[in-house]
């Protein structure tokens, strides 16, 4: 695979005009993947909210964080499951019907923001948000891909097998991060991916 070497700025940049130059869709979802805690998904989310507001989209931030299942389904098998990592902790159905559903052609467009709170372990009683017309949708967590969930661009933070062996820092989890490399292969699935064993130096996949 062919990488070219770019700084998070441009990266930001170049993310942000192919985003806008999403015209075909009333609304818009896009999602950042990579490996919890060894990929920075979460502030390169964030790093998009404000040049696309810049840009004239109303922008909803979404964590994959917010959407797992209870504690009593994640670790039934134990907090340290590799597999159960993998297959139940995110909750897809609650992830296609709060939020993509609704990003749909004839979708209502009111998106739940968050639905379960890890920490607590309570539903967060969230309101909906209401994204007009050009809204984007900017969602950030792992094992996104590969389960049917609809997106107008993917981005997967990927790293090589040995970047993520040193970097991952639940490492009993390492199992389900390979799991999902061999089984859905996110760099083949996704529109962009960016290899990230230095975060500070990133590098695009050219195809």
């Amino acid at each position: 695979m062919r990488y070219r070497p770019i700084s998070p700025a441009l990266l930001v940049s170049e993310l942000t005009e192919r985003i806008t130059a999403i015209t075909a869709r009333r609304r818009i979802a896009v999602a950042v993947d990579g490996a919890a805690g060894a990929t920075n998904t979460t502030e390169l989310a964030d790093a998009l909210v404000d040049p696309l507001r810049v840009a004239g989209h109303a922008v909803l931030r979404i964590s994959a964080n917010d959407f797992l299942r209870p504690a009593s389904l994640r670790f039934e098998r134990g907090k340290e499951d590799p597999d159960a990592r993998y297959t139940d902790w995110l909750d897809l159905g609650a992830l296609r019907r709060e939020v993509l559903d609704p990003l749909a052609e004839g979708g209502s467009g009111r998106v739940l923001p968050s639905l379960w709170d890890p920490v607590r372990d309570r539903a967060t009683r969230a309101e909906r948000v209401e994204l007009p017309e050009g809204g984007v949708v900017l969602l950030d967590g792992e094992f996104l891909f590969g389960a049917g969930l609809a997106f107008d661009l993917s981005v997967h933070l990927w790293l090589s097998p040995a970047a993520l062996k040193r970097r991952v820092p639940d490492r009993w989890a390492l199992p389900a991060y390979e799991r999902y490399e061999q089984e859905v292969d996110p760099t083949a699935l996704s529109d962009v991916v960016v290899r990230v064993d230095d975060p500070n130096h990133p590098a695009r996949y050219e195809p």
